[in-house]
């Protein structure tokens, strides 16, 4: 087993030991229903003001990350061009001292460059599942881990 594997599984297990408690808990919803309304309303501000400065955006199926703030911002604001009607269904949640964990169905217009693919006027549908994990310390969210069935070859 190799150094990275051993620091996660190691990571892990810290997770599941973390103990919850009710202040914690309506805490990480709170931000989570933050999160949330702001992406609603497109409002990249409060986005932020739900995560640490530190944030990292990946997206998992291909691998692009975008980290802290100006990361985060530049996610937004490129996912939030390229779709501008994107809406997300809510399926089910999970919340827990880890974080959040939400699946969602997704729809919208492929009107705006997306991962360096053009617009390509094409309607999207598509599951994704998001975990949001929380920082305990500084009581926001350190970003979010993304995995769609949305591939960038899709849009073309």
């Amino acid at each position: 087993m190799d150094e990275e594997n051993i620091r996660h599984g190691e990571n892990v297990r810290e997770l599941m030991r973390r103990k919850l408690d009710n202040e914690e808990y309506r805490l990480i919803r709170r931000e989570w229903i933050a999160h949330s309304i702001a992406e609603d309303s497109r409002s990249i501000p409060g986005l932020l003001g739900t995560l640490t400065e530190d944030c990292v955006y990946e997206l998992i199926q291909t691998g692009h990350k975008w980290v802290g703030h100006e990361g985060a911002a530049a996610f937004y604001t490129e996912l939030l061009t390229a779709f501008p009607d994107i809406h997300f269904d809510l399926q089910n949640i999970v919340i827990g001292p880890q974080g959040v964990y939400e699946e969602a169905h997704v729809t919208g217009t492929h009107l705006g460059t997306w991962l360096g693919v053009p617009a390509s006027g094409r309607k999207v549908d598509y599951t994704v599942i998001i975990y949001f994990p929380w920082d305990p310390a500084k009581k926001k969210f350190k970003g979010e881990r993304v995995m769609s069935t949305l591939l960038p070859e899709h849009l073309q």
